[in-house]
C-alpha cells in the first residue's frame, strides 16, 4: 500500500499538472470505486462537474483536491484513497515521464486524450475530463481504493490541514488522522510523549495513523533499522532520546524516498506521469530476507507481523527479552 512518500509524489504531480483546471465531465465506470460517496455515482459526478481544482493537499497517506467555492457551491474536496493499487494518472501532453528516471522505471509516453491509437487503461475506474483537453484518470486494479467528495471540517488546532494549502480544514473522513512527520505544524515534543504513553510495541505505534500518520510497514521497518530498535520493543520502556531517534529516522528515510519518487515493487504504483519510483533499490532490510545487513553483514530476518511481515537485523536490532 502506498505510504507517505508515494502519496506525496502523486500530490506533487497533481499540483504541477491539474491545478487551475475545471472539470468538464465525469465518467464513473465502476460504481464501487466511489462507494464511500454516500449519495452515489450520479451525485459524485454532479458535485465535480464545473468545479475548478484549486489545491492538491496531503496529510499522511490521505490526498485531496480542494474545489472552488464559487456560485454557492459547498466547502468540499475530491478525496482519493489509493488503497493497494490505486493510481491517479494525468493523460495529456504535459504528463511525459521525467527525463532523469532510470530507463527501466519509465513508462510508455502518455497519449493525448482522444488522440488516434489511444487505448484506455484496462483498470480505468473513474475519468475526469478537464478543460484543457486532458483527463485525470483513477485506475485501480485491485479496487481497494476509492474516490469521494466529502465536506471539509476545521482542524482542531487551527493549523493548515496538510501540505499543499494554508487552509485550516480537512475532509471529514480525515478528521481523526494525526499529522505526519513532514508536517511543519507537527508538535514533535508532544508526539514523543504520546508514543511513550502508549502501552504497545514501538512498530505498532509507528503504524497508528491516529498517533502519527504516513508511516506504513516499509518505512517503519527501515526507520527501526536505522534507529537500531526492534519493532517489538515496548513503548513504555523507551527513553525520550530513543523515541526521537526512531522518529527522526522515519522522517529521514521518507525524505530520501521522496527524492527518488517513492518505492515501487511492480507496476501497481506509479506517479501521475505513469513512471515508477525506485527507492526499493535503497531499502536496507524491508524485503531483504536472507541478504546481509548493510551495516554489519548479519543476514536479515523476516518475522510474521499482523498478517504482514517485519524485517530486521538480528544483530543491530536485538529482540527485547520477554518479561517473566
Amino acid at each position: 500500500m502506498p505510504e507517505l512518500p508515494e502519496v506525496e509524489t502523486v500530490r506533487d504531480g497533481l499540483a504541477r499538472h491539474v491545478l487551475g483546471r475545471t472539470v468538464t465531465a465525469v465518467d464513473v465506470r465502476r460504481g464501487y470505486s466511489v462507494r464511500r460517496h454516500d449519495a452515489g455515482p450520479t451525485d459524485f459526478a454532479a458535485r465535480l462537474t464545473g468545479r475548478r481544482l484549486d489545491a492538491a493537499v496531503r496529510r499522511g497517506k490521505f490526498l485531496w483536491l480542494l474545489l472552488d467555492e464559487g456560485a454557492g457551491r459547498g466547502d468540499d474536496a475530491l478525496m482519493a484513497h489509493l488503497g493497494m493499487s490505486g493510481q491517479l494518472l494525468v493523460r495529456g501532453p504535459a504528463a511525459d515521464p521525467p527525463a532523469d528516471a532510470p530507463a527501466d522505471c519509465r513508462a510508455d509516453p502518455v497519449a493525448v486524450p482522444g488522440a488516434p491509437g489511444q487505448v484506455d487503461h484496462p483498470h480505468l475506474r473513474v475519468r475526469l475530463a478537464l478543460d484543457d483537453g486532458s483527463t485525470l484518470d483513477f485506475v485501480d486494479q485491485r479496487t481497494f481504493g476509492h474516490l469521494s467528495v466529502p465536506d471539509l471540517v476545521p482542524t482542531p488546532d487551527g493549523a493548515p490541514g496538510g501540505l499543499g494549502s494554508p487552509r485550516a480544514a480537512v475532509p471529514a473522513p480525515v478528521g481523526h488522522i494525526a499529522r505526519d512527520l513532514l508536517d511543519p505544524a507537527l508538535d514533535r515534543a508532544a508526539l514523543v510523549e504520546a508514543v511513550r504513553g502508549r502501552r504497545t510495541e514501538v512498530k505498532r505505534a509507528l503504524l497508528d495513523q491516529g498517533l502519527v500518520s504516513g508511516i506504513g510497514n516499509i518505512y517503519a521497518d527501515e526507520a527501526l533499522w536505522r534507529a537500531r530498535l526492534h519493532g517489538a520493543r515496548p513503548t513504555a520502556t523507551l527513553r525520550r532520546p530513543e523515541v526521537a531517534r526512531v522518529l527522526d529516522a522515519a522522517a529521514q528515510v521518507m525524505t530520501e524516498a521522496l527524492a527518488q519518487g517513492g518505492t515501487s515493487f511492480d507496476a501497481l504504483y506509479v506517479n501521475v506521469n505513469g513512471a515508477s519510483g525506485y527507492f526499493d533499490r535503497s531499502l536496507a532490510v524491508y524485503g531483504q530476507e536472507g541478504r546481509p545487513c548493510p551495516r554489519c553483514g548479519t543476514l536479515v530476518r523476516r518475522d510474521a507481523f499482523a498478517n504482514r511481515s517485519s524485517f530486521t537485523c538480528p544483530r543491530c536490532q536485538p529482540r527485547p527479552r520477554r518479561r517473566p
